[in-house]
C-alpha cells in the first residue's frame, strides 16, 4: 500500500462524518448568539412595548391638562402633520424604527439641569405619579412626564430638572416622535438569570409628544432595557431544551444513517477487499449489507471484477499448464532423436539416420504450428472490433478450395453480421477443418436475422463427438485428433473471435453429424 501513504493526506471518513454532524448541532447556536438579527427583533419588541405604554400616558396628560384649563399660550409648537399621514384620518401610528445595524448607540443620558416648573403642569403632574408608579410595578419602565419646557414634572426623583438638552427630548417637544439606544452602566453585578432585571448593556429610549389640539402639551419620556438573549432563552428553557435533544437526536439519527448506509458498507468492502487480495476465494461474494443502491451496484461490480480476474488467472495457469505440457512433448521427441543421432549416428544406417531425422523435422512442424496457433489465440483474445460488416458468402470467397469436403450454403447467404470478412473467414475454416478432421464430406451453413441478431448453424455429417467429449471442446488443446495433427486449438480461437465481437457459440443436438449455432449481431 506504499502508493496510498506517498499521496496527500486525507481525512477519514468518519472524520469528515464527525465534522459534519458537529457543524450541523451548532448551526442553531451559531445563528441565535451571532447573528444580530434575534436581538434586534428584541430591542424592536421593546420599543413597541413602550410606544404603546407612552401612547396611553399621553392620553390621560392630555386629558389632565384639558381639565385643568391651561392656556394654550403656555403649550409648545404646534405639531405639524407628517408627509406619510393622512390628513382626514384619526390614526397616527408610531412604527418601532430601531436597529442595531443602522443606529449608533449613543452614550448614556446627560444628567438633568434644575430649572423651574410651572404650577399648573407640577399639579398636573403631582396628579399622575401614582398612575406612573403602580404601572412601572407591573412594566418595570422607566416614566417620565415633561412639560412644554422639557422640565420633569413626574418621574420620581428627577422632578425639577430639565431634560431639554437630550437629542431624543429635542426632537419631542418639536413635536416629533424619537427614540434611541444609549449605553448603559450599571451600578450592581449583574443580575442572575432568573432576575426580573434583564441585565444587558443597553437602554432604549423613547421620547412621545403629547398632543393637544394640534400643540405640544409635553412629553412622556419612558426607557427600558431590552430582553436579553441569553435571559430569553433561560425563560425559554424548556423549549430550548427540547430543540437541542431534538437537534441531538436528530443528529445522532443521522450519523447511524450515514453509519449504515455509508461507512459500514465501505469498510466491508475494504475488508473484503483485503481478503481477495491475500487469495481467499471465499471472500469472492455478495456483502451482508450495502446500504444504498449505489453501494450495492459498486460491490456487485467489483466482485465481479474480482471473479472475472480470479477466472483470468486460473485460465492463465490452465493454459500455461497446457502449453509446456504440449510444447514439451515434441522438444522431448526432438532433444531425443537429436541425442541418438549425435551418439549413435554413426552406428546407424541411412534408412534409420532419415527416420529420426524426419521425426525431428516432424515434430518441429508441430512446434512451429502450435506457436502460430497459440499466436492466433493470442490476437483472437485481444482483438478490438473494427465495426466492418461482411456476409457468409463474402467469408467463405476468402477461404481456398479444400479436397477433403464440400461446403454448401443452403440459405441466408447474403444475411450482414457485424464481423469483418477475415474474421468471420477464420471462423468458418476452423470449423470446417474440425469437420475435416472428422471424417465429414460436406459442411451445410444456413443463416437467419431475427431481432438485430444472426443464427448461424454450421452442420456436418461427420462421426460427431461423443458425448464424454461435448463438455470439453471448447478447452484450450483438447483433441482427439493429435496423431493426425491437431492441436485442440481451432475452436479456443473460433471462441475468442466471436467474444470479441459479443458473438457466441454452441455446440446443438444434431443426428448423423455435428452442428454448432453461432449468434452474431446482425448488420
Amino acid at each position: 500500500m506504499w502508493y496510498v501513504s506517498a499521496q496527500k493526506w486525507r481525512p477519514r471518513l468518519a472524520t469528515v462524518v464527525v465534522a459534519i454532524l458537529i457543524v450541523v448541532m451548532t448551526l442553531p447556536l451559531v445563528g441565535l448568539f451571532f447573528f444580530r438579527l434575534y436581538e434586534n427583533q428584541l430591542i424592536r419588541q421593546t420599543e413597541a412595548e413602550l410606544i404603546a405604554q407612552g401612547a396611553a400616558l399621553a392620553a390621560i396628560y392630555a386629558q389632565e391638562v384639558r381639565d385643568a384649563g391651561i392656556p394654550t399660550e403656555k403649550l409648545g409648537v404646534a405639531i405639524s402633520a407628517g408627509g406619510n399621514d393622512d390628513p382626514s384620518s384619526p390614526y397616527r401610528p408610531i412604527e418601532p424604527r430601531l436597529d442595531l445595524a443602522s443606529d449608533r448607540v449613543l452614550a448614556t443620558r446627560p444628567v438633568g439641569m434644575a430649572a423651574a416648573i410651572d404650577p399648573v403642569f407640577a399639579a398636573v403632574g403631582a396628579r399622575l405619579s401614582g398612575i406612573l408608579a403602580e404601572t412601572q410595578k407591573t412594566t418595570l419602565a422607566g416614566f417620565r412626564l415633561l412639560d412644554p419646557k422639557g422640565v420633569v414634572i413626574a418621574g420620581r426623583e428627577e422632578v425639577g430638572l430639565s431634560l431639554g438638552d437630550v437629542a431624543e427630548v429635542r426632537e419631542a417637544l418639536a413635536g416629533r416622535y424619537a427614540s434611541a439606544l444609549r449605553l448603559r452602566i450599571p451600578d450592581q453585578p449583574p443580575p442572575p438569570l432568573y432576575s426580573v432585571s434583564r441585565g444587558t448593556r443597553v437602554r432604549i429610549f423613547v421620547a412621545i409628544p403629547v398632543d393637544l389640539d394640534g400643540r405640544v402639551a409635553g412629553v412622556v419620556y419612558l426607557s427600558r432595557t431590552p430582553n436579553n438573549i441569553v435571559k430569553h432563552l433561560y425563560g425559554e428553557r424548556g423549549k430550548v431544551t427540547l430543540a437541542a435533544i431534538a437537534i441531538l437526536s436528530g443528529t445522532l439519527l443521522i450519523a447511524l444513517v450515514f453509519l449504515r448506509t455509508v461507512s459500514r458498507p465501505i469498510y466491508a468492502l475494504m475488508e473484503r477487499t483485503k481478503r481477495i487480495a491475500a487469495g481467499e476465494r471465499e471472500a469472492i461474494r455478495l456483502l451482508d449489507h450495502h446500504g444504498t443502491r449505489e453501494m450495492a451496484e459498486l460491490s456487485a461490480a467489483f466482485l465481479d471484477m474480482a471473479e472475472k480476474l480470479h477466472a483470468r488467472s486460473d485460465s492463465i495457469q490452465t493454459f500455461a499448464t497446457h502449453v509446456s505440457h504440449e510444447l514439451k512433448s515434441p522438444l522431448t521427441a526432438i532433444q531425443g532423436a537429436a541425442e541418438l543421432l549425435r551418439d549413435s549416428g554413426a552406428a546407424m544406417d541411412e534408412a534409420e539416420r532419415r527416420r529420426f531425422s524426419n521425426n525431428i523435422v516432424t515434430d518441429a512442424g508441430r512446434l512451429n504450428l502450435l506457436v502460430r496457433r497459440l499466436l492466433d489465440l493470442a490476437r483472437a483474445e485481444t482483438l478490438a472490433p473494427s465495426g466492418e460488416s461482411t456476409s457468409i458468402n463474402a467469408a467463405l470467397a476468402l477461404l481456398p478450395a479444400d479436397d477433403r469436403l464440400a461446403v454448401r450454403v443452403e440459405a441466408g447467404g447474403g444475411i450482414g453480421l457485424r464481423i469483418s470478412a477475415e474474421n468471420a473467414a477464420i471462423v468458418l475454416a476452423n470449423l470446417i477443418d474440425n469437420s475435416a478432421r472428422h471424417g465429414a464430406r460436406l459442411v451445410s451453413v444456413a443463416a437467419a436475422s431475427i431481432d438485430g441478431k444472426a443464427t448461424i448453424q454450421v452442420s456436418d455429417d461427420g462421426a460427431g463427438i461423443s458425448p464424454s467429449n461435448r463438455a470439453h471442446i471448447f478447452e484450450p488443446f483438447f483433441t482427439t485428433r493429435r496423431e493426425s495433427g491437431g492441436t485442440g486449438m481451432g475452436l479456443g480461437i473460433v471462441l475468442a473471435l466471436l467474444k470479441a465481437h459479443d458473438g457466441t457459440i454452441r455446440l446443438v443436438d444434431f443426428e448423423g453429424g455435428t452442428r454448432f449455432e453461432i449468434i452474431l449481431p446482425a448488420a
